[in-house]
């Protein structure tokens, strides 16, 4: 392996937990507090992640369409520009324990790149802790991962084949179906130990963290 690219949101960064308060506010202020701000994050990411399949827009739109389908469904009357709260959470999100560590022992060793489904400038205020060697954005790429978009970019930018390749992601759905049928290989970062699913590609390696790819790489 010459390039090691990794997923941002979820894979290094724990959006999560970082956009819980945002989420929360967001449906303190369309009266909605009864409802769980996971369960609505949950249903609002799945439907950005049906857009990702869509003619290229940015994430933002992409974001905020995708709020009020979310409040529509909830049955919610609400500004889908509330989703303002969501990207201004961005410079607060939390880099996960094992991230740092790990990304040192590799770095220098490999070419570190990263591969996100964002907009540069979300990206920009994200607390990733380094400076990577590759940077490659649903809005550079002018397309998503899950059709192969953003994965067929960073191949070309990175000048290797697909051989040279290991994708680190934890998203079943935009990770590992845009990856695996472009023959990438694919570590599933699986923190939240969840099954795959049936009709999803199996990846060549499945970790809770980061730490076992120091391993798997040779120390």
């Amino acid at each position: 392996m010459k390039v090691l690219s990794f997923d941002v949101y979820g894979t290094l960064v724990d959006v999560r937990a970082g956009s819980h308060a945002a989420f929360a506010d967001i449906l303190s202020s369309v009266g909605a507090s009864h409802l769980d701000p996971l369960e609505f994050w949950e249903r609002w990411e799945a439907a950005n992640i049906r857009r990702y399949w869509q003619p290229y827009r940015s994430y933002r739109e992409i974001c905020r369409d995708s709020l009020a389908e979310t409040f529509a469904h909830f049955g919610i009357r609400g500004n889908a520009g509330l989703i303002q709260k969501y990207f201004d959470a961005f410079p607060t999100f939390s880099r996960f324990g094992d991230v740092d560590g790990v990304l040192d022992r590799l770095a220098g060793r490999f070419t570190l790149a990263l591969g996100s489904n964002i907009d540069d400038d979300l990206l920009a205020v994200t607390p990733l802790g380094r400076t990577f060697d590759l940077v490659c954005t649903a809005e550079r790429a002018r397309g998503y991962k899950p059709d192969g978009t953003l994965f067929r970019y960073l191949l070309r930018e990175a000048g290797v084949g697909v051989n040279e390749l290991l994708h680190c992601g934890q998203s079943q759905r935009t990770d590992m179906v845009g990856a695996k049928p472009l023959g990438i290989t694919v570590a599933w970062i699986n923190r939240r130990a969840l099954p795959l699913a049936a009709d999803v590609p199996k990846p060549d390696h499945e970790f809770r963290d980061l730490r076992p790819l120091v391993d798997l790489l040779g120390g």
